[in-house]
């Protein structure tokens, strides 16, 4: 099962996935690793946001069904992950963790499903707490590939407050896309962030982000086992 899609919910996670993310699974044993904006009926003129879950579901049963011999993968922002009852995320209105979520989710995939699927074909990752808290992992590489070595200071301050890229907390003022716009006016986040991204390594993220690190492991392995 070398072929892997990933749904992700932007253009920023999209321009990852088809890049660096792509690159790297490719060496690790896929023959094609592809993205896509969860959500058929959006148009990119209106990007940006998760969909409540069950059109996301329907969305993933759909392309699980659609190519058998295929691995799905999910990377959404836990940030973002709707929370009511009546269009929540399994999971996230119980405030659990980014871990609980992607349980919830797995099964309930899987429940769809029914008997005989491969619960190893569906990969859902869930980002502590948006993609642009990865770009903390190197602040001087982030400062130096967007071209505002300036606010390196500022960054590492950010990160050194809360410790690690992943615990930079969720809240409409504080989550990292709001801190990171905040000392960049005009920050343009597929362009910028990828650009830090680029500059950061793949190696350097995973070291500083362990739960990010934890998904990319097990698409690693689907290969790595011969699957």
């Amino acid at each position: 099962m070398s072929r892997l899609l990933v749904l992700v919910e932007g253009e920023t996670e999209e321009t990852f996935v088809n890049g660096m993310l792509e690159r790297h699974l490719r060496s690790r044993g896929y023959t094609r690793v592809s993205a896509r904006l969860i959500g058929k009926t959006r148009r990119r003129s209106h990007r940006g946001g998760t969909l409540p879950w069950s059109p996301a579901r329907s969305e993933i049963v759909r392309f699980l069904k659609m190519d058998r011999g295929a691995a799905v993968a999910l990377m959404v922002d836990y940030y973002g992950l709707p929370k009511s009852e009546k269009v929540g995320w399994p999971g996230r209105s119980a405030g659990s963790g980014a871990e609980a979520v992607e349980q919830a989710i797995a099964e309930d995939i899987a429940n769809a499903m029914g008997r005989g699927f491969d619960r190893g074909r569906f990969l859902p990752g869930i980002l502590m707490h948006e993609f642009e808290a990865l770009l903390f992992s190197d602040c001087e590489a982030f400062g130096r590939a967007i071209g505002h070595p300036e606010i390196v200071s500022d960054l590492q301050a950010i990160l050194d407050r809360f410790g690690s890229p992943e615990a930079i907390d969720d809240s409409p003022e504080g989550a990292p896309s709001r801190r990171i716009g905040s000392l960049v006016p005009g920050y343009n986040k597929p362009f910028m962030g990828n650009l830090a991204v680029l500059e950061t390594g793949l190696d350097k993220i995973r070291a500083e982000c362990p739960h990010f690190r934890t998904w990319l492991e097990r698409l690693e392995a689907r290969t790595s086992a011969g699957i």
